[in-house]
């Protein structure tokens, strides 16, 4: 008898069938998510309640969700991230979760490389001036030289420390954890985190989500960090206190930010008034191919699962 799969991801299969020629070779059922958006608990719960597997993006399977889906019997999510998984309540009930790790290194680093660029450059800022009608130069900075911290050094934190070594940028990096080797490979000093917001001119978050990781950068730590220096996250919107991120930007003690996740979303918070932020809606990893080698990393797991 084949396993039916419900796969609730919003964007699935938008780049390639490959996932679900995988499917279709292996005898399983699927349905897909036909609303092509994040889906709410009850949706989860309606559309998926007869699965034995799900394939998940973002939409949250919590306790609420598990214990409404009697057939469940693994969650492959596409992605690195698991905060949108009850994993207690997943053990308990004998949910095996998996998720897509390596996929996701290189496209996240490449926004985060992205974001230095412009912020230093001020390539949105031109932009919206030009669309304003005002033929008006702001000076930029070099990243040559620059003095960067890195918090958070696991995969994608070590990705872009390796990419910003090639571009000589002054590296700085702080983790639970340090690979010495590695660090001095790619001419990365190591510092303790509240020393390393005193140096740096951009701060980088990289962090896991971990519940060990314990920091967010609030007020405290803001005012650790040098005047004029500026804030990139393309981790996790937990990390920031985007209150008192606000209030450094609208006062000028940071200079600029630029922010792919926050700590909820949508995000439809006070950061939109600010021309000194730029801000993107959770694309980190939104590349077609990244996107396609993740579909199918997530379906041959939730295959090789019911396989085994």
């Amino acid at each position: 008898m084949s396993k039916k799969i419900f796969i609730s991801a919003s964007t699935f299969a938008e780049h390639g069938k490959e996932s679900l020629n995988l499917l279709e070779q292996n005898g399983f059922e699927y349905f897909i998510n036909p609303l092509g958006r994040r889906l709410v608990q009850e949706e989860i719960i309606k559309m998926g309640k007869d699965s034995e597997g799900a394939i998940a993006g973002l939409e949250p399977y919590d306790d609420y969700v598990i214990d409404h889906l009697p057939q469940l019997r693994c969650i492959s999510r596409c992605g690195v991230g698991l905060d949108n998984i009850a994993l207690s309540k997943a053990k308990q009930k004998g949910i095996a979760v998996f998720n897509t790790p390596s996929v996701v290194i290189q496209p996240v680093a490449e926004l985060t490389i992205a974001m230095f660029f412009d912020l230093l450059r001020n390539l949105s800022f031109h932009t919206a001036l030009l669309k304003s009608g005002k033929w008006q130069k702001v000076s930029g900075n070099l990243l040559s030289g620059a003095k960067v911290g890195i918090l958070g050094l696991g995969r994608i934190g070590r990705r872009v420390v390796e990419l910003l070594n090639r571009l000589e940028a002054d590296l700085y990096g702080a983790d639970m954890v340090i690979d010495d080797a590695w660090a001095k490979s790619n001419n990365l000093k190591v510092l303790p985190v509240r020393e390393l917001l005193s140096v740096v001119d951009i701060i980088s978050i990289h962090l896991s989500d971990n519940a060990a990781d314990s920091f967010k950068l609030d007020r405290e730590k803001i005012s650790l960090m040098k005047r004029g220096a500026a804030v990139i996250n393309t981790s996790r919107g937990k990390f920031i206190d985007e209150n008192a991120l606000y209030d450094a930007l609208s006062s000028k003690y940071l200079s600029a930010a630029a922010l792919d996740v926050f700590s909820k979303e949508p995000y439809r918070g006070k950061l939109f008034e600010l021309d000194n932020v730029i801000l993107t809606p959770h694309v980190g990893t939104l590349t077609r191919e990244s996107r396609l080698a993740m579909e199918v990393e997530a379906t041959k797991n939730l295959i090789n699962f019911f396989r085994s």
